[in-house]
């Protein structure tokens, strides 16, 4: 089943005997699990009838005793497994699955690995119980998402607003919808979120934010370039290093998909790189000064700059040599 069929069952009230929600996008199996956990049962039933474990310290014994157990002045029970992959008798629940209780709803989250659909536990799975894979959004999804948030919220968004989102904050769907909501939050009485809001609510500095960084390293003003850079060396909570690599890498591939497809039209080009029409100027404009070998170089620089900031290097996570490399890296060509 898709998330949106799942998740319009459960608000009409239809709930399975059985769920297994598993993938690389915890953000989707939270919201099913979260869902159920907090509409299944009333206040009431959920202090005899609800019981929520962890894989980790969970015996596949325990979660069957669980959903076997009769209902306590309620229709059914409630049992969720948060973290199911890091069970190690997980494939013991086979006899469960092939035989779940009628009066019980058994949610096992199983975060960021795949399924070997192979196995026969994984077949009888297909069979018995609401199975859904949570994939990972491409980039280009991500911006149409936050669309799509924005409106189910009830507002409206000004122009570029989803892609700045996107782009400042990456495809963690997670993160984005903590900011989106803190964001509406503090909208007040409007129903439009416009370019200045994101940069308010969202911590990006008017004058001196990533996204002006990557304005000007497409220009290659090396000046405001350094002032910016500067800027973040000396408010680092406020722009971490490993967002600003991000955010640079995800700018330079599509500099790079413009480049190398500089003769599709605007629009053609949007959907390549997954930039709102609008904004392609700027990508075409960047994509004159730079040239394949030269982008080549930056992505090395950046993969490098990404490691050392985690501190996976002999390198200390200096974040000022850090970004320092970086604007060498922009400003000087490959030779």
């Amino acid at each position: 089943m898709t998330f949106d069929s799942i998740m319009k069952d459960l608000k009409t009230g239809k709930f399975h005997p059985l769920y297994f929600l598993f993938g690389d996008e915890p953000y989707f199996i939270d919201q099913v699990s979260d869902y159920i956990e907090k509409n299944a049962l009333s206040e009431a039933e959920k202090s005899f009838n609800q019981v929520i474990l962890y894989g980790k310290e969970t015996e596949f014994k325990t979660i069957v005793d669980e959903a076997r157990q009769f209902p306590m002045m309620a229709s059914k029970r409630v049992v969720i497994v948060k973290e199911a992959q890091e069970m190690k008798t997980l494939p013991e629940l086979l006899s469960y699955i092939e035989k779940p209780s009628p009066t019980s709803i058994l949610v096992l989250c199983h975060k960021y690995k795949k399924l070997d659909k192979r196995t026969k536990f994984a077949k009888i799975l297909e069979e018995k119980s609401v199975i859904f894979e949570s994939k990972k959004l491409f980039d280009n999804q991500v911006a149409p998402w936050i669309r799509d948030f924005i409106k189910a919220k009830g507002l409206t968004s000004e122009t570029g607003v989803p892609d700045i989102i996107a782009e400042y904050l990456g495809a963690d769907l997670s993160k984005v919808s903590n900011e989106l909501n803190k964001l509406i939050l503090n909208l007040n009485s409007s129903t439009s979120i416009t370019i200045n809001d994101v940069k308010e609510q969202i911590g990006i500095s008017k004058d001196f934010d990533v996204f002006e960084l990557q304005r000007v390293l497409g220009e290659k003003n090396f000046v405001k370039a350094a002032m910016i850079i500067n800027y973040f060396k000396e408010n680092p909570s406020a722009n971490p290093a490993v967002m600003v690599i991000s955010s640079l890498f995800a700018y330079f591939n599509k500099v790079m998909i413009t480049r190398y497809h500089n003769s599709l039209s605007d629009q053609e080009l949007s959907k390549q790189t997954g930039v709102n029409p609008f904004f392609m100027k700027e990508y075409r404009n960047a994509a004159k000064n730079y040239s394949m070998g030269h982008l080549i170089k930056i992505f090395q620089i950046l993969k490098s700059a990404d490691k050392n900031s985690k501190g996976i290097s002999s390198r200390r996570s200096d974040e000022g040599a850090i970004f320092k490399d970086i604007l060498i890296a922009c400003m000087k060509p490959e030779i």
